[in-house]
Order: C-alpha cells, then sequence, then structure tokens
C-alpha cells in the first residue's frame, strides 16, 4: 500500500505530460500551435495517418487519465480511515447537561394603567 501510492501519482504525472504533448502536436484547423514543432515533423516520425495516430494516442492517455484517477481516489478514501484531530476533541469533549426546563412564567399585573392603542389616522382630529 505505501509503494502503490508513489508509483500511481508517478505515473499520473507522466501520463499528464504526455497528454499535454500530444494535445500540443496536433495539427489543428488553423494551424496553430501544431504548425511550432514544423510542419513536417509529426509527418516524419507517424507517417502519413499522423492524425490518426495522435487522435488514438490523445484517447488512450485521456482513459488512463481517468482510470489512475480513480485508483488513487479509492485509495485515498481507503487511507484516510483514522479520525483527524478535530474529529477525536469533538467526540471526546464533554456533553452538556441537559437543564430543567423553567416553570412557566406566571402573569404578573403591574399597577400601570392599560396602554391604549394608538388613534388610527381616520379617527386622528383634523388640523
Amino acid at each position: 500500500m505505501f509503494i502503490v501510492m508513489p508509483v500511481l501519482i508517478t505515473l499520473h504525472v507522466i501520463v499528464c505530460l504526455l497528454i499535454v504533448l500530444v494535445i500540443l502536436m496536433q495539427r489543428p484547423r488553423s494551424e496553430g500551435l501544431g504548425a511550432a514543432f514544423g510542419g513536417g515533423m509529426t509527418e516524419n516520425l507517424f507517417g502519413a495517418q499522423t492524425t490518426q495516430v495522435l487522435v488514438k494516442a490523445t484517447t488512450w492517455l485521456a482513459g488512463t487519465f481517468f482510470v489512475i484517477t480513480l485508483l488513487l481516489s479509492i485509495l485515498t478514501s481507503k487511507g484516510t480511515v483514522s479520525k483527524t484531530a478535530i474529529q477525536e476533541s469533538l467526540l471526546n469533549a464533554p456533553v452538556p447537561q441537559a437543564t430543567a426546563s423553567p416553570a412557566a412564567p406566571t402573569a404578573v399585573k403591574s399597577p400601570e394603567a392599560p396602554v391604549q392603542p394608538p388613534a388610527s389616522p381616520a379617527t386622528s382630529p383634523a388640523k
């Protein structure tokens, strides 16, 4: 387990760099960055079927990238079974005691006169 993660991460980085290289080697319709490598370099390397070779290489590298990413995520989630320091401190924290509910408040009569509601605008005196 300890050796698998570094090997997969190294392989993942290599696949990422190869994907970038293969995509940059492809010749777009507008002859963008693919022309920077030289017009005939890829044709000399792969022959007349350059486009098909690069498309297949991109497909295989992308598939490999997703499989390695899935494996890394599964192995990472399996490796983090232990609780973090925050989780431990929350689990070990004392539980607050439930207090008795206070008695219902009793109505206290005040010696003051009852409050009159404000007069509505319809009943207010005209100025």
